[in-house]
């Protein structure tokens, strides 16, 4: 059982050439039942940037605190 999540950057930063914006607002389903979507180091969260805004928020050395999120279920 999976869950969704909203996904928003808190502040604009620009980290190694990847910039990122509060605008910049993803939806992902994790693969598992859990309460963050940080949970597995980010796997679905940093293939969803990378694939909609081409940003790898692991080079842009973003973590949990730099993002909002919300349960959509």
């Amino acid at each position: 059982m999976s869950k969704v999540f909203r996904i928003t950057p808190k502040r604009a930063r620009r980290v190694n050439g990847q910039v990122i914006t509060p605008e910049m607002v993803i939806t992902v389903t994790t693969r598992q039942h859990c309460l963050n979507p940080f949970y597995n180091g980010a796997v679905e969260v940093r293939e969803k940037y990378l694939h909609e805004y081409n940003v790898d928020i692991k080079k842009a050395c973003l973590s949990v605190g730099d993002f909002t999120y919300e349960v959509l279920d």
